[in-house]
């Protein structure tokens, strides 16, 4: 077992990143302290907002949207998941699984003491944030989701996603920032390329960009399927706001949406907006994302 750790020069000079790092150690009981990282932006009292990335990006998408919520008055915590970003990296495929994920983003919440939390999540943000979520509701306030879901093994996976977790799997270089980039709309600058490649010198770091395709619950007899079966009844009781802002253009997650209008009670009212773009929302319309949620939480 080697727990892998980016060097620090990786990340130096990366555009309109100007944030501190911030670490906290998580345990695992296998794998031992782990050391993950977050930003940590805004007044320390100041309503709280949590960013959740997913695959295979990190903290570094929502560079845009943080200085609108710190603008407004709102402090942000957006942590990079373990195998992504500063976070310490497990070198193995097997040290990483969707129960692994939710236990360690629990533990940083509870080290944070993270309260009154509003959720962003995209991506595998969603799954996990989720998951969070419905295990402790007395730490969140809202949540709003764009172009994610909580699928439990038993609904028909979108064919882009298929082809998605084949070519994860089968591409021998697998880019990072090439991937990213390929999922947008293609305009990206190169220093932005590289910093999505930042987080990954060779590829024995990239376990855990390449296990997440795999952790997403495609069958009905899946590890993950019953605890996100018990996350959505719980989310049909959810009556806090529940903000949907999906994009217009996402092959991968179209139609993810709709179960939550039609289950979630917290969903009915809401300021839902469609923002225009692709999977990485954050890059494309991440601004607009971020005024939407402010509308929000400031008409609840």
């Amino acid at each position: 077992m080697t727990i892998l750790r980016t060097p620090d020069e990786r990340f130096e000079n990366l555009p309109d990143f100007p944030f501190e790092p911030n670490y906290v150690v998580v345990n695992d009981e296998s794998l031992g302290p782990l050391r993950l990282h977050y930003l940590d932006e805004g007044p320390m009292d100041a309503p709280l907002i949590l960013c959740l990335h997913g695959e295979p990006t990190w903290s570094f998408l929502y560079r845009k949207m943080i200085p609108v919520f710190v603008g407004a008055g709102f402090r942000v915590v957006a942590p990079d998941l373990i195998g992504f970003g500063r976070s310490d990296k497990p070198s193995e495929r097997s040290d990483y699984s969707y129960a692994r994920h939710v236990r360690w983003m629990k533990e940083f919440i509870e080290s944070l003491d993270l309260r009154g939390i509003t959720l962003l999540g995209q991506d595998w943000g969603g799954l996990i944030g989720l998951r969070l979520l419905t295990a402790d509701e007395a730490r969140f306030k809202a949540f709003s989701l764009s172009n994610t879901g909580l699928p439990t093994g038993d609904q028909k996976m979108s064919d882009a996603f298929l082809r998605w977790r084949q070519f994860s799997q089968d591409d021998p270089e697998f880019d990072i920032g090439f991937i990213v980039n390929l999922f947008g709309h293609g305009d990206l600058s190169e220093e932005e390329i590289e910093a999505y490649r930042a987080p990954f010198p060779s590829d024995e770091y990239k376990a855990g960009a390449r296990q997440f395709p795999m952790l997403v619950p495609t069958r009905s007899d899946d590890p993950a399927g019953d605890d996100n079966r018990k996350a959505w009844l719980a989310l049909t009781q959810w009556g806090k706001p529940a903000l949907m802002c999906f994009s217009d253009s996402d092959p991968v997650t179209a139609g993810a949406d709709q179960p939550f209008f039609k289950l979630v009670p917290g969903t009915r009212g809401q300021p839902h907006v469609t923002l225009r773009g692709r999977h990485f929302i954050q890059e494309e319309d991440g601004e607009r994302w971020a005024r939407a949620v402010i509308d929000c939480l400031k008409a609840a």
